[in-house]
């Protein structure tokens, strides 16, 4: 069974930028698709990007593309979130989890996630 450990949230002014991280253990294989999510209180889980972990492809929604880059580091099991001029909007708790996968196409809407960690709060103020 996955486990995974979001960290790197806080509160930043607009424009600003943070990196979240998640160590993630548990599951050996190579090729899956894992990657961030986001929830606010009330409204709905919103996908936010994913990697396809055996070749590094990457998928965004359409409002964060540009400014979030996902990206792994295998050697240490950890998945990252950069993201940079950030956005009141994008204030919510964020977390990790896998996605579906279909033949390395990785889905990224808020249902094609399983259930993240503990999450990582991100709140921007403008």
């Amino acid at each position: 069974q996955v486990q995974l450990a979001e960290s790197g949230g806080g509160s930043v002014q607009a424009g600003g930028s943070l990196r979240l991280s998640c160590v993630v253990s548990g599951d050996t294989s190579s090729r899956k698709c894992l990657g961030w999510f986001r929830q606010s209180p009330g409204k709905e889980r919103e996908g936010v990007a994913a990697i396809y972990t055996g070749l590094g492809i990457t998928y965004y929604a359409a409002n964060v593309k540009r400014r979030f880059t996902i990206s792994q580091d295998n050697a240490n099991n950890t998945l990252y979130l950069q993201m940079n001029s950030l956005k009141p909007e994008d204030t919510a708790m964020y977390y990790c989890a896998m996605t579906r996968n279909s033949g390395g196409y990785c889905y990224i809407a808020g249902a094609d996630f399983s259930n993240g960690g503990q999450g990582t709060q991100v709140t921007v103020s403008s």
